[in-house]
């Protein structure tokens, strides 16, 4: 049987109001589920620049929010080491909650650069490695990391590396342990105190342990490498004055800096 107009656009806005409601509902219940989600990855790669993955993965996840929070401080430094504890809006503004994305998109000297620090256990005057957050671009979407280094500021300790849609088995291999394990030990700074960064180099299959600067690369994946590189070499460039005011302050400084 034919139905009216009057009849169809009653049962079509009826619908609309039923499905939008229930969308609404869903999107309140899982909401705070996804944002503790977030959470939790953002706070395991924190981790993974300072811990092995095999710890990370022992713990469950209230274990891993709780070992943060009693291992990390952060905060929020600009370009020229300078902390931002406001927004202009007079807001706290907090390391966790930086959109490294949106700033990315910003000329260097506007962005905020977050910095973690990792603390000895049942001390938190006492740090043991500086931890910062790096973004870029890669082969076909955005990368990004942490990358986290001893307290003399020049030895990488570990970095942890992510990526939206790099190839499988080729650029998304940035994410593999064995990849980034090729970090560790690096130099940031060469002997005469100048800024260097660490870079990829093409191909892959040499050994690079005696070169402070120089990793094994990745074969058939040079776009993603030099992503990386660039990446690095950016945001670590932008740290550099927070790293050298650091430095220039006293050890004790260096212990307390949260």
């Amino acid at each position: 049987m034919q139905q009216s107009n009057a009849y169809i656009i009653t049962f079509s806005v009826i619908l609309t109001v039923v499905l939008g409601l229930l969308l609404s509902g869903t999107s309140q219940l899982l909401g705070p589920i996804q944002k503790k989600a977030v959470e939790l990855d953002t706070k395991k790669q924190i981790l993974g620049a300072v811990l092995d993955a095999s710890e990370i993965r022992a713990m469950k996840p209230d274990q891993i929010l709780e070992f943060y929070d009693k291992r990390i401080t952060s905060k929020v430094v600009d370009i020229d080491g300078n902390e931002i504890e406001k927004d202009a809006d007079g807001n706290d503004i907090v390391a966790e909650n930086v959109d490294v994305a949106k700033n990315y998109k910003m000329a260097p000297e506007k962005r905020k650069y977050p910095v973690f620090i990792f603390h000895a256990e049942g001390n938190e005057e006492d740090a043991e490695a500086i931890i910062v957050q790096v973004y870029g671009a890669g082969l076909w979407d955005e990368i990004w990391g942490f990358l986290a280094l001893d307290t003399d500021l020049n030895t990488i300790e570990g970095v942890t590396f992510g990526h939206k849609g790099e190839t499988p088995g080729l650029g998304a291999r940035i994410t593999e342990g064995g990849v980034q394990n090729r970090y560790q030990g690096k130099k940031i700074f060469n002997e005469s105190g100048e800024f260097q960064s660490v870079a990829m180099q093409k191909g892959e299959g040499k050994d690079y342990s005696g070169e402070d600067h120089k990793v094994d690369g990745l074969s058939g994946a040079t776009i993603t490498a030099n992503g990386v590189n660039a990446m690095l070499d950016n945001y670590l460039k932008a740290y550099k004055a927070y790293f050298e005011k650091i430095k220039s302050s006293s050890s004790s400084e260096i212990a307390a800096l949260n």
